[in-house]
């Protein structure tokens, strides 16, 4: 999970409203923190942040949009805010990713409580793929080309 985790660009966060009507947000800097939580910078989220005060449920999603496969996380989350006397420390993958570009107001600390692995439909029609021919597939659909030899495999 980590592996693919590293390779994403996005997360997609999903959330309840008031209404129970559900909402996806992408992120773009999260990082794990420990072998159960997944941190998530809120940036500019204030409709996530409304929804998880109501409501801590959550899901995550991510991909490795070359290896076609990523995973959905469940749990809940809960807001560190910028000022606690902690928020240096546990939100340092974070800020260190966001550097000096993007405002970290707050983490968003999701408490994995279930996993579930995330495959394209081209795994189940085409299972005797490898991954380097799945990848390859990718490159010439999205029309790019490995920029190094560790993203051939």
């Amino acid at each position: 999970m980590l592996e693919d985790l590293d390779r994403a660009v996005l997360c997609w966060l999903a959330t309840v409203d008031q209404d129970m009507v559900p909402n996806v947000s992408p992120k773009e800097i999260f990082c794990p923190y420990g072998d159960d939580v997944l941190l998530i910078a809120n940036i500019a989220s204030p409709g996530s942040m409304r929804n998880i005060a109501r409501n801590p449920q959550v899901c995550v999603s991510f991909i490795d949009v070359f290896r076609q496969r990523g995973f959905k996380l469940i749990g809940r989350a809960t807001v560190i805010p910028r000022d606690a006397p902690d928020f240096t420390k546990l939100a340092e993958g974070l800020l260190r990713k966001a550097g000096a570009d993007f405002p970290v107001h707050d983490a968003i600390h999701v408490r994995i409580e279930r996993v579930e692995r995330i495959w394209a439909p081209s795994y189940r029609l085409f299972p005797d793929r490898s991954v380097e021919e799945r990848m390859q597939s990718a490159y010439a659909a999205y029309g790019v080309r490995p920029s190094s030899p560790d993203e051939r495999v």
